[in-house]
C-alpha cells in the first residue's frame, strides 16, 4: 500500500474537518414580544389575550401552591435540625400531600390549556393570523426557533438574555399592518 508524503497527509488533516464544518446547519433563534403584537392590535385579539391571562392566572396558582410546598419544606429542614421527629413527619406527609395536589392541578389545567389552545387556533382568524405572520418573518429571516418573550409559563422564564438583533416583535406587526385591515 503506498504512502501518501507529509504534505498531502497534513492537507487532509486539515481540508476533512472543514468539509464537516459545511454539512451543518447553524440555528438561529428569534424572539417575539406576542404582548407587543396583542396590544398593537387589541380590538382583533380578545380571544388570544383572553387566553394568555387565563394561562397567567393558571401559572400564578402553580407558582403560589409550590411557593407554599417550599415553605414548608424549609419548615420540614428546621424540624430536622431541631430532631423533632413528629414535626418533621407531619411536614414530610403534608408536603406529599400538596405535592401530590399540584401535580393533579398542573396536570387538569394544562389539558385545559392545551383544549383552549387548539380551539383558539381552529376558530379565531386573528391568532392563525398572527401565528402565520410569525412563521412567514421567521421562515424569510431563516430562524429556526421562535421563543414568546414574555411567556408566562415557566419554561419561558429561563430566557435570561437575548440579543434585540433577533426579535421580530416589529417585523410582525409591519407584516400584520397590511392583512388585519380587510
Amino acid at each position: 500500500m503506498p504512502r501518501l508524503p507529509k504534505a498531502a497527509s497534513l492537507a487532509l488533516c486539515l481540508v476533512l474537518p472543514l468539509v464537516g464544518l459545511s454539512a451543518q446547519q447553524i440555528t438561529r433563534i428569534a424572539v417575539v414580544d406576542l404582548q407587543k403584537v396583542l396590544m398593537a392590535y387589541s380590538t382583533n385579539s380578545t380571544a388570544l389575550r383572553d387566553y394568555e391571562a387565563k394561562k397567567a392566572g393558571i401559572q400564578q396558582q402553580i407558582d403560589s401552591q409550590a411557593a407554599d410546598i417550599k415553605t414548608l419544606q424549609a419548615q420540614k429542614a428546621d424540624a430536622d435540625k431541631a430532631l423533632d421527629t413528629a414535626t418533621s413527619q407531619r411536614l414530610d406527609a403534608e408536603i406529599a400531600k400538596r405535592t401530590d395536589a399540584l401535580r393533579t392541578f398542573v396536570r387538569a389545567r394544562q389539558a385545559e390549556l392545551e383544549k383552549d389552545a387548539a380551539a383558539l387556533n381552529s376558530t379565531d382568524a386573528f391568532a392563525q393570523l398572527v401565528y402565520q405572520k410569525i412563521q412567514n418573518v421567521a421562515e424569510t429571516e431563516g430562524y429556526s426557533l421562535v421563543v414568546n418573550l414574555r411567556s408566562t409559563d415557566s419554561v419561558m422564564n429561563a430566557v435570561l438574555w437575548y440579543s434585540p438583533m433577533i426579535d421580530i416583535t416589529d417585523k410582525v406587526i409591519s407584516a400584520l399592518v397590511g392583512t388585519t385591515a380587510q
